[in-house]
């Protein structure tokens, strides 16, 4: 562990990905709008969430939530999980 209690080795984020919009490949989260492409593409998702075309279908309820319960709180939850 470093001074700030992150790993020494911090999971790798894939350079290519498909922005989620326009699927289009490319190293998104090196640029300001990750995992977008554009701010074009930002904005669309953002205008399908305020139009309802996307949604969380059911409220989190706490047994969603259980396999973490024993997790100490910090920035290592921050850290995207792999299998």
């Amino acid at each position: 562990m470093t001074s700030n209690n992150l790993p020494a080795k911090p999971n790798k984020v894939p350079t290519a990905i498909k922005c989620p919009v326009c699927k289009t490949t490319g190293d998104w989260f090196a640029g300001d709008y990750g995992p977008f492409c554009s701010r074009r593409c930002r904005f669309i998702d953002l205008g399908k969430w305020f139009n309802e075309e996307q949604k969380i279908s059911e409220p989190l309820r706490p047994e969603h939530l259980e396999k973490y319960a024993g997790l100490p709180p910090g920035q290592q939850l921050d850290v995207p999980e792999t299998d």
